[in-house]
């Protein structure tokens, strides 16, 4: 181990230069909230999916449609996946929304797919814990830095082979749905969004550090689909994260997930972003 370097003479103006923000997100298409809001108002409720503590299931949403996720009897966290329900190699990309939006994301702001369609998928419309901003400890709710309680990092550190966190809920979810093994279908599941979840970064050391979740019943995020979607949503076996992420002894509920159509000339005038212009030529011609 070697010795911590001395800081240098000019350390404290280093340290003082302003940050300047990656991603300018000012030229970013303004999503028509609106409009969405409008077409909300008479939606009607065409589909549920109960997600069992401990488990996860898919669920479909068509493109014009919207989608809640409830905390429906106990605090609750959940992680989302989101697929193109007709081409699952365009799916959620929790690092350039992260990247675009912040480090939580909530109402008004989008869920971006992977290179090379990178276009919305999803905008958050309601989000019943926006109120929660971020608290003394950096913490917030609706991460999309954290990527997801799986095996091999348990086994990593632990030594188990612990089933039902929710890297494996929602490969078994994707399997059943889909019909693929749970091999071919691994490869699909991908960083979430980590529903309910209060998470943060510590100031001292770095570390990811999840607290509590401020969810109740009733409370809920709801999104409007840009493009049809297959989404997969786990309870995660952490319940609302106050101690534990993988866990066969911590409190665990149910989650709700209702699908709503609005009226057909509600959206009148509205289409699915297209795909990503960029030519995708990488500056070669062959």
């Amino acid at each position: 181990m070697t010795d911590m370097p001395l800081p240098p003479s000019d350390a404290h103006d280093r340290r003082a230069i302003a940050p300047v923000i990656c991603y300018p997100n000012h030229t970013l298409p303004v999503p028509p909230m609106s409009l969405y809001e409008a077409a909300r108002v008479d939606a009607v409720k065409i589909d549920e999916v109960l997600i069992p503590a401990r488990d996860a299931r898919c669920f479909e949403v068509p493109a014009g449609h919207f989608f809640r996720i409830t905390s429906v009897e106990g605090p609750q966290v959940g992680d989302l996946n989101l697929w193109n329900l007709k081409d699952l190699n365009e799916r959620f990309y929790s690092g350039k929304t992260r990247a675009l939006h912040g480090t939580h994301i909530t109402a008004g702001e989008r869920m971006w797919s992977s290179f090379p369609t990178l276009r919305p998928m999803a905008t958050l419309t309601t989000d019943t814990l926006g109120w929660y901003g971020i608290d003394v400890y950096g913490g917030s709710v609706h991460d999309v830095i954290g990527t997801r309680c799986d095996p091999y990092t348990g086994n990593l550190l632990k030594g188990d082979h612990y089933h039902y966190c929710c890297h494996s809920n929602l490969t078994r979810a994707l399997a059943d749905h889909t019909g693929l093994s749970v091999h071919e279908a691994e490869p699909y599941v991908h960083d979430v969004l980590n529903v309910f979840m209060c998470t943060g970064f510590t100031r001292d050391t770095g570390q990811y550090f999840m607290k509590a979740s401020p969810v109740r019943p009733g409370d809920y995020l709801e999104a409007f689909a840009e493009i049809d979607l297959l989404g997969a949503l786990s309870a995660c076996p952490g319940g609302d994260c106050s101690s534990e992420h993988s866990s066969s002894t911590a409190a665990c509920h149910p989650l709700l997930v209702e699908v709503f159509a609005p009226q057909p000339s509600a959206l009148d005038g509205w289409s699915s972003p297209d795909v990503n212009g960029y030519d995708r030529s990488h500056g070669r011609q062959d």
